[in-house]
């Protein structure tokens, strides 16, 4: 026989009495035995109906009690200081705490917390399509950091990703640009400062929160199945830079060198100039003195004059005229000193060592008188 066949109470899963109710137990009844038990356990009273109290009055307050710290304490969060949090109230933006210890509400608030200081870094590479239709493998990396946590958490679904694709965007639309030579040699500097400036042009209409530190240009080198011909051409090129280079050193060199020499050359044209001009002028100066003297003695002046000359024209030169009256004499000069002070004259150390004799057979004798007039017979 069945369970639910009348005549078979003992088999009723429910405990239905006299069999008439086969439907589930009253819910009422179950709140009630639950509540019997939570009394029983802090020492409440129930009537002998099960319909007293479900619970005490000081288990409950305790209860309460209990659970209101619980709930207190459960509220209490720490931010970082170097981090911002964002408060969700059901779900709903409701404002932002600063670093240090704040209190939320419990299964209402929730707090998103953002680091707004740490600098952080995203790479972007891959082959592109230049200007030439070359192709390149370009490695780029940029600094960011979040400025704006409202911003950064809400302006776009996920920041770093739309960051991403916006570098990637940035990077192709430039290197498409550009040659790629530039690429990879002089031009690396004016691709980096064009992406920064395109990428920050496209993330600004979003205004994700983010602030753009730095864009850095790590490598960038033409596929392997050309690369030792790119290779050679980058040596080529940059041993025309260096020979450039080199080339303004030594004119940057040379040049002022050139300029001193010329203007050593002009002092010394000037200094050359002066001096002729004072030596004429002094010539000139000791003429104007001679000149009164001459036109009051003028044997005298001429014989002084002669004199002087020769005195001035023999004193450059080896040669000894001796003048020897009366026949046969022989006369020793010190020619070895004479040479060694012309030597001392030219920088030169030299000694000689060689006696002159000079024979001077005069067969008609002259007087003294005789030889002033030869010698002024000469000088006219």
């Amino acid at each position: 026989m069945a369970w639910n066949e009348p005549g078979n109470n003992d088999k009723d899963p429910w405990k239905n009495k006299g069999g008439k109710n086969q439907g589930p137990p009253d819910l009422d009844e179950l709140l009630n035995d639950l509540g019997k038990k939570v009394t029983g356990i802090f020492g409440g009273k129930t009537t002998k109906g099960g319909s007293g109290k479900s619970f005490s009055s000081i288990g409950l307050s305790i209860l309460l009690t209990v659970a209101a710290v619980v709930y207190a304490f459960s509220g209490f969060y720490t931010i970082k200081e170097a981090e911002k949090g964002i408060v969700l109230r059901f779900g709903e933006y409701a404002g932002t705490v600063d670093p240090g210890i704040n209190w939320k509400w419990t299964f209402i608030d929730r707090i998103i917390p953002v680091d707004m200081q740490s600098t952080r870094e995203m790479p972007s590479s891959g082959f592109m399509l230049t200007q030439d239709e070359n192709v390149v493998n370009v490695e780029m990396q940029i600094q960011y950091r979040v400025v704006n946590a409202r911003n950064y958490v809400f302006s776009v679904t996920n920041a770093e990703d739309s960051l991403n694709q916006s570098l990637d965007s940035a990077l192709r639309y430039v290197i498409g640009h550009s040659d790629m030579d530039d690429i990879l040699t002089s031009g690396r500097e004016s691709i980096r400062q064009s992406v920064w400036q395109e990428l920050e042009k496209i993330i600004e209409p979003y205004n994700m929160g983010l602030m753009i530190v730095d864009v850095n240009f790590k490598d960038a080198r033409p596929p392997n199945e050309v690369k030792d011909a790119f290779d050679d051409a980058i040596s080529a090129q940059e041993d025309e830079v260096r020979f450039l280079r080199e080339a303004e050193a030594y004119a940057r060199g040379i040049e002022p060198r050139a300029r001193g020499r010329v203007k050593r050359m002009e002092q010394e044209a000037l200094a050359y100039k002066s001096q002729i001009v004072l030596d004429a002028q002094g010539e000139v100066a000791r003429f104007e003195k001679i000149l009164p003297e001459y036109q009051a003695a003028p044997k005298v002046t001429r014989e002084r004059l002669y004199i002087a000359t020769m005195e001035k024209v023999y004193g450059n030169t080896s040669k000894v005229m001796v003048d020897v009256d009366g026949g046969n004499n022989m006369m020793y000069l010190p020619l070895d000193k004479i040479i060694q002070q012309q030597s001392n004259s030219n920088t030169r150390a030299k000694t000689s060592y060689a006696p002159v004799i000079e024979p001077n057979i005069n067969t008609s004798p002259s007087s003294s008188s005789d030889r002033s007039d030869r010698f002024s017979n000469g000088r006219n």
